[in-house]
Formats: C-alpha cells, structure tokens, sequence
C-alpha cells in the first residue's frame, strides 16, 4: 500500500503577504518527533517530542486520560488526583446535590479521603500506547472489492488484530480509523472504574455566566472540579471498594505560578471529539443551512420551557441544571457555526477548491477514471440525503426530546424478551434490574409540567416542519380527533399512561411477570415510542444509513485525492475521539470592526459582571471579600491582579473540555474549556484569526482551592513551580 508522508503545517499565508504561525491541526503525538518538534520548537518549545509521547519511559500521555465519555482529564499529583472542568464533572456533582446538600450552588470539598465520594459508572481511560496497523487492517483489500467486502474484510481483520492482542495483555485494545479509512490505529488502553468526587467551586464560580456566557469571549469562568482515581490494593483497575487505594501515575503535571503572557508557546494535549476539515460544499450546506437550523428551533424551544420553570423553584432548577446545560451548550454552538461558516465564505471557498480540483481530476486520462466523478457524485448523494437527515433530526429532536418519550423507550427491550422469549428469565432479570436503577434515576430528575409542556410544543413544531410521510401515525388522531390541539393531545396521553408516575412504574417493575408484557403494550406512551422507533427503523434509518456508507467511501476516495492533488500540503487527520496534540501561541484577536480582544481576563472582570438578581452573575460573598482585600496569595500575576481565563491559538474540538494547556516547558499553565463562538466553526473550518481556545488560568483554580474553598491541603500533593 501506497504510504503518504505527513508534513506540519507551519506557517500560513495571510492576505497582506505576511507568514503567521498558524493553531490548526490535531497532531498524533507518537508522530510528533518525526513531524512537528522542529517547528514546536522554533515557536519557543523547550521540551523534546519524547517528553510528550514515550514508550520508553514515563511520559506526558501517561498523565492524560479520558474523562467519562466525553472530556478530557488530567493528573495533577502522585496520588491519583485527577484535575477536569466543573462542567465534565457536572453530572457527578449534580447526582450528589439535593436541596438539602446542594453542591451545585455551595460547592463540595472533601476535607480527607475518608469525605471523598464514589460515582458508580464513571470511569477515565488512559491511553498506553497507538500503533499503526494500516496494513494489518486492510490486507486482502483489493480495487475490485465492493464497498460492502471492504467493510467485511476490515471488520474481519480489525476484530482479529484485537483479539490477538487482548488474549495476552490486561489492557483493552480498540482499532480507530484515521484520514477518512486511509489508515488505522491500534488504541491500547487502560480503564479505572473508581473516579470519586473531591471538590467542586459552587457553580457561582464553575459555571460563572452560565449559558449567556458559554461560548463567549471574555470568559471569567473557574470551569473545573477535581477527582481521584482508586485502584485495587495490587493497583490494578478496580470498581468501587472500601479497601481500594489511590492511583499511582507513572506521571502527573507540575504546575507553573509564572502564568502565560501574549505571544508565549502553548499546547493542549486531549481527546478532540469530531471534525470534518476536509468535506465537500454540499456537506457544509448540508449541516450548516438544513440540519442545525431545525435543531436550533427545537432546542431554543426547550431551553424557554426549561428556564422558565428553573426559575420558579430552587428544586426545578436543580433537577434540571444538567439537562439544561447540555442541550444549550449544542444549541448555542450551532448558531456560532453556521454564523462562522457565513463570515468567513467557508462554503463559497470549498466551491472554489472544487472547482480547480475538477480541471485536475480531468487533466489526465487515469485520474479522470479515478475521481473525475467524485463531485457530481456527492452532489447527488447530498441531495438524496436531505429529506430523510431532516426526518431524522426532527425524530431525535423534536419527538424524542420529549422526556417520557426516551424513558418510555427503555421498555422496548424487556417486552421483546416477555412476548418471545418468556423462559429467558435471566436476561429477564438483567433488564428488569437495569430498568430499576434506571426508573430512579429518571424520577430523581423528572418534573412532569416541564415535560408536558415541551412536548406539545415540540409535537406542533414537528407537525408543521416535516412532510406527512415522515410522520408517526399518532399525527393522524392529533388532527382528527384532537383538532391538532397538541396541548389536550398531551394531556389525554399523559391520562392514559402510567409511566409518568414513579410509584406505579416502580411498583410494576418490582411485580413484574412475564405476561405483564401486555400491560405495556397497551401504554399511550409505550405504544408512542415503539412506534417511533419502528417508523425511525423502518422509514428513515436504512435509507439514511445507505446514503451514509455512500457518503463515507466517497469521503475515503475525496480523502485521497485531495493529498495527491496537493503533495505539499500538511494534512492532519480529523478529531475522532482519540489523544492529539495542538498547539499555538496565546493571543487576543479582532472577531470584528473596532473590537479587540485582549490574552487573559481578571478578577475585575467578575465583578464587572456581578448582578445579584441574576443567577448566572452572582458572586459569592467570600470572592468578593477576597478581591476587595486583594487576598490573592501568590497566585496573583506579576501586575498583582488575579487572572481567571486566557485565549490561545489551539486547535480544539468537542472533547478537548479538561485538556490540559501547557508552556514550553510542559509545566501546566491553563485547563481548556470552551471556544469562543466567532470561531466554533472551526470544526468544519479553521480560521486563525479568530478560532481561539478558552483555558482557565490555573493560578485561578489554585486560588480557589487554597483561599476560597479551605482546602489547601490539596496543593501539598501538587508539584508547583514558582
């Protein structure tokens, strides 16, 4: 197989002529020696490629470890101590709360190990190692192959390379795909089941500004909350137990007071989500002008409901803090990304490229066979694709927003099993007992108003956005019987079910027999959701997924061509969830006409920004105390001021949440958080000027610790640099 050499994309070239050094790419760290050491240490690096990424010795990814399922984490001390954002941790923090112990509002700290608490089914995932295993994966691929023996072959071989390796080791071993198929990576891992919660600021403080201020620049967030890892007496990964020890790193972060002043090298080391840098036009119009569009409507819809009610009821409020937080934090990034794609003629730029990339693909004979159809191509798959994406978006987002919607679909399974396999008592059981644990969850979290409300909102937007063959056949009886009244539909509904009553549901749950099946079955809510699903599966699903595995091989042949028509230019592999390396200078930009954003923000800027009467801007008393006595410790800067969040030339993505950002010296100056919204385009689109990386200062979170919240102790297990 053909290898591709892969260059680091050093400078860029802007239009007044001038080189810049640029923040795109999302570098592999095992290939950072061969490809970007010399260029990270032309931009000020004092380290070598080797400090970041070792097989033979300890090594920065060996303090780097996934957060969960969807953040990033980081280890700050020999003793397991493991560093994220408040937002990463939101969910554990909130599991905890109650208005009796409300840690969102007041913070949590434990003042020993003996105070720190366990979160069943959380876990963070250390990387031990990334092998390319391209030519394992595809052997026995062939030009002649149809898409779907290509995916055989692969699936076959991948599963075998896996299973080779997980016979011999304790560790777990998942092959990832980079540069759109063109290569494979074998992901060595390590998972610990054993995360407890060690403190949390209030969320004053961790959630500072809340959802007006997410995504935003200047940001005055103290976005993190602090974990511990456990581990079996023998150190091996282990769930929950009494008897279990702290983790033992191989390596953990020292921490810098010296801060991060403009111009100064930085780099973010985590685990970016998605993004899709090399896509054609008619995907970007796709997502940008169809997609998110619906998706926004829906989710605004929502998040008016949910806030209105928070605003009634401490309780309210704290029941849904997390699920408002995650439905807003896509939504407000799907108006900064179509906005950005405006601004910046992403689409009219991928049209351009298109455009020279057709006369090159027709230049010779064997490249026209190759890809001179690729384009027309994707035209006509992305058109084919935009009725049914539609579907599906208002299916996931319009009907299953709906709470009792998605709890109502958890039953699907356990009346499968009743109705066809009633002898089957074990796996039986294995849901019934999934199902309990599940029902109090839901309950704890559930507050039925709301869920009425959105969903006859939700109901009449959906009837009104999508064609009548994509629509369940309960729309029928909304506009016959009910006259398309959503909100009396929604009560008779309601009326008839008994799955929006937690003693009921807890009380079938505990009785439940095989037959009880039929019980279910004869649910207004059940039969909603079953519907939903065999309409989704039935309707959408299969023709979605046959344009979608169209769209993915005509990616892996788009893929290819690009890098051969521009043999000089440095590609880096999409973000897919596995560790990367970004890195860039700090910086301030100009998102408009006359606005300047300057490097970091300060303590001033809190109070700035304070109004008791509004949630998201209120400051606790103590803070206040603190910043009029200037009691900063020596966690101020050199100016004497206390710096809360900095901007940086860093590439990052979904995911990046919790990463550590460090300085040349790898010591740990900062922890990633958010992106400011001028530049959340950047997953499709990267522009410099303006794409930056929010981080906490991590002057700021040690000053938290040690001057707000009394637990100081915590610093003595830190290693920090003055």
């Amino acid at each position: 197989m053909k290898k591709f050499l892969f260059l680091l994309l050093t400078t860029i070239l802007v239009g007044s002529g001038q080189l810049i050094y640029a923040g795109e790419g999302m570098w592999i760290p095992s290939l950072l020696k061969q490809l970007n050491e010399k260029e990270m240490k032309a931009m000020g690096m004092k380290i070598s490629a080797d400090d970041i990424y070792s097989l033979n010795h300890s090594s920065m990814k060996d303090a780097i470890l996934l957060f969960g399922r969807g953040c990033t984490s980081e280890l700050i001390s020999g003793e397991g101590l493991l560093l994220t954002n408040h937002h990463c941790g939101f969910d554990a923090i909130q599991k905890h709360s109650s208005v009796e112990h409300d840690y969102l509002k007041d913070g949590f700290w434990a003042m020993n190990r003996g105070e720190e608490l366990p979160n069943p089914g959380l876990t963070a995932t250390l990387m031990i190692r990334m092998d390319n295993v391209t030519d394992q994966v595809l052997k026995g691929i062939t030009d002649q192959m149809t898409e779907k023996e290509r995916e055989a072959t692969i699936k076959k071989n991948a599963e075998q390379l896996v299973k080779d390796f997980e016979k011999n080791s304790d560790y777990q071993a998942a092959i990832k795909s980079f540069f759109k198929d063109n290569q494979y990576y074998m992901i060595v891992t390590e998972t610990f089941k054993d995360v407890r919660l060690v403190g949390a600021p209030p969320s004053a403080i961790g959630k500072f500004g809340g959802d007006t201020d997410n995504w935003m620049w200047p940001r005055h967030t103290g976005d993190f909350s602090l974990f511990r890892i456990y581990v079996s007496p023998d150190g091996k990964p282990a769930t929950y137990s009494k008897e279990n020890v702290p983790y033992k790193p191989n390596y953990f972060f020292p921490i810098s007071l010296n801060g991060v002043n403009e111009g100064d090298f930085t780099f973010v080391f985590g685990y970016p989500a998605r993004t899709n840098e090399y896509l054609p036009s008619y995907a970007i119009e796709e997502i940008t002008q169809v997609e998110n569009p619906a998706k926004i409507k829906l989710r605004t819809q929502r998040l008016d409901i949910f806030k209105k009610y928070a605003e009634t009821s401490p309780k309210i409020r704290i029941m849904y803090a997390s699920k408002q937080a995650g439905v807003a934090n896509g939504w407000k990034k799907m108006i900064g990304q179509d906005w950005g794609i405006q601004r910046t003629k992403a689409i009219k730029k991928k049209q351009d490229f298109e455009k020279d990339f057709q006369q090159w693909a027709d230049a010779t004979p064997e490249r026209t066979k190759k890809y001179g159809n690729l384009l027309p191509q994707f035209k006509k798959v992305y058109e084919q694709i935009r009725p049914f994406q539609q579907a599906e978006d208002y299916l996931y987002e319009g009907a299953l927003g709906i709470e009792i919607q998605r709890f109502a679909l958890s039953f699907v399974q356990l009346v499968e099993i009743s109705e066809k396999h009633p002898e089957d008592t074990a796996r039986m059981n294995t849901i019934l007992n999934r199902l309990k644990i599940s029902e109090k969850s839901f309950f704890k979290d559930y507050y039925k108003p709301v869920d009425m409300e959105v969903m006859a909102q939700l109901l009449e937007t959906y009837d009104k956005n999508v064609p009548d063959e994509f629509k369940p056949s309960w729309f029928a009886v909304i506009h016959n019987k009910f006259h398309r009244n959503y909100t009396k539909f929604t009560k008779h509904v309601f009326e008839k079910s008994f799955l929006d009553d937690p003693e009921k549901v807890e009380a079938f749950l505990k009785s439940y027999k095989a037959r009880d099946y039929k019980k279910l079955k004869k649910d207004q809510f059940f039969q909603m959701a079953l519907e939903l699903r065999n309409f989704s599966s039935k309707n959408v699903q299969p023709k979605l997924s046959l344009l979608s595995a169209k769209t993915d091989s005509l990616m892996r042949i788009y893929m290819k061509a690009q890098m051969e028509m521009q043999p000089d230019k440095h590609f880096y592999p999409d973000a897919n969830f596995t560790l990367r390396v970004t890195y860039g200078k700090a910086g301030g930009f100009s998102p408009k006409d006359a606005v300047e954003y300057k490097t970091f923000t300060t303590m001033k800027g809190i109070m700035e920004k304070e109004n008791p009467d509004i949630y998201d801007y209120a400051v606790p008393e103590k803070l206040k105390s603190l910043y009029k006595d200037q009691d900063f410790g020596p966690y101020a800067d050199k100016d004497g001021s206390m710096h809360v969040c900095f901007v940086a030339k860093n590439h990052t993505s979904g995911g990046n949440s919790g990463s550590p950002v460090l300085n040349a010296e790898g010591q740990l100056i900062g922890v990633n958080f958010d992106r400011d919204w001028e530049g959340t385009m950047s997953d499709l689109n990267y522009d410099p000027s303006v794409c930056r990386n929010i981080s906490l200062d991590i002057r700021y979170f040690l000053f938290i610790v040690d001057k707000l919240s009394g637990a100081g102790y915590l610093l003595d297990e830190m290693k920090i640099v003055k």
